[in-house]
Order: C-alpha cells, then sequence, then structure tokens
C-alpha cells in the first residue's frame, strides 16, 4: 500500500490521499486491506480510536472514490471531529465528478432527504421514510461530448449523497454501478473502470488548536482527462 499519499500530519490528525479501489474501514466481506488498518499498523494510538474494525475513522469516501481523507490519532481528537463531522459544523467538503450530461443550470442546490430504500438496502434514495436531510450545491466546470465536470460542494454528508443527487438531476455519475446509466458507460470511447468521483479539498475545525484547516487532493488522470 505504497501508494497512500500523506498529505499532511501532526500528533492528533492524519490526513491522506485515499486511491480509487481501497475501502476505508473493515466490514463484511472485506476484512482485510482497509486504509484505517493501513494506517494504524504505524500509528498504534489510532486503537483506542473508535472501534478495533475503524480505527480513527470519522468520516468515509466509497471503496471507488478517491481523494482527500482525515483520520484521528489520539482519541480526544476522535470525540471531537467526530461530533463535527455529525453535525456537519464548520466542515466544507468538496468533490468533483464526472456526469452523464449536465445539470440544466451552470450552479444550483439541491435540499432534500435521503435514506436507504426500503426494498433495497443497498441503495439509497431521495424522499424516503426515515431520510435525513441532505444539501447539496454543484457548478458546471466543463462540458464535452455528452459529459460534464461537475463540482459538488456539500453541507452534509449522508450516504451516497453526490451519487443520488447527480442521479436525481437526471445526469448519473459515469462508471456508478448502482445510480448510472451502464448503456451511456458502454458508448463511451473509454469505459470508465470505476465511479468517477474524486474528493478534491476538506476544510474543518482543527480538533486541538480550533482553527480552520484546508487539505486538498488533485483529481486523477481518470477525472481529468474526461473532459
Amino acid at each position: 500500500m505504497n501508494n497512500v499519499e500523506i498529505i499532511y500530519e501532526d500528533g492528533d490528525i492524519v490526513v491522506v490521499n485515499k486511491p480509487s479501489g481501497m475501502i476505508v474501514h473493515s466490514a463484511p466481506g472485506h476484512t482485510e486491506g482497509s486504509l484505517a488498518d493501513y494506517l494504524a499498523e504505524t500509528r498504534k494510538s489510532m486503537y483506542e480510536c473508535g472501534s478495533r474494525e475503524r480505527p480513527g475513522v470519522v468520516h468515509r469516501l466509497d471503496i471507488d472514490t478517491s481523494g482527500v481523507m482525515v483520520f484521528a490519532k489520539t482519541p480526544r481528537a476522535y470525540r471531537v471531529l467526530r461530533e463535527e463531522f455529525e453535525s456537519h459544523t464548520a466542515i466544507r467538503k468538496t468533490y468533483l465528478a464526472i456526469l452523464h450530461g449536465s445539470p440544466k443550470t451552470k450552479t444550483g442546490r439541491i435540499e432534500n432527504t435521503i435514506g436507504r430504500k426500503p426494498w433495497d438496502s443497498k441503495r439509497m434514495a431521495v424522499d424516503v421514510p426515515d431520510g435525513k436531510r441532505a444539501v447539496s450545491e454543484w457548478t458546471v466546470l466543463a462540458k464535452k461530448s455528452g459529459i460534464s465536470l461537475v463540482e459538488f460542494v456539500i453541507e452534509t454528508g449522508r450516504t451516497h449523497q453526490i451519487r443520488v443527487h447527480a442521479a436525481y438531476l437526471g445526469c448519473p455519475i459515469v462508471g456508478d454501478e448502482l445510480y448510472g446509466d451502464e448503456l451511456k458507460d458502454r458508448r463511451l470511447r473509454v469505459k470508465p473502470k470505476r465511479t468517477l468521483l474524486h474528493a478534491v479539498e476538506i476544510s474543518f475545525s482543527h480538533p486541538i488548536n480550533r482553527g480552520i484547516v484546508t487539505f486538498s487532493a488533485p483529481p486523477p488522470g481518470d477525472i481529468i482527462y474526461s473532459v
């Protein structure tokens, strides 16, 4: 796993550029090779932060999604960051996505609820019973040959939020096997090998000194060269 880039580290947090294809923490069917376990191997204090299966984990990215993530290294940092991410205070997360088509307006905002589909626990949907508030803002950055590069800034962090909201806009993310368009994927000049979504920047309040810190991870080639 020497392809995990450490963006920043101090005594309380470690910020990394997560590669696509790597799971964040152990889960049923994925008990080895997690990013959290890789980091905790040389940062044993992370095993005091949360559960053994999720050491230091305060937020998540889907296995296909690449980009910037922060992990806690101390119990105090873990408690503060968990509260911060759960309450969405002082958190700003920015993503880049390649979409089929383009939203009708260059910029916009979606605010609705997202929850699990009652008949399919693997999929999320808008406006389902017991759904939680989900807010995403988008900006179209570029268009080319039926696809677009779109920036999403999310105020909340619901499971699959950007993927669900992109599909809700009628512009699913290229390569998304759950919410996407397989036929359109096959018609592309280069067939996508993953969901083309990248966490490009994150800002939050440092858990100890409380100052706002911002970290970024440059988008990989499959994002850059798509449009």
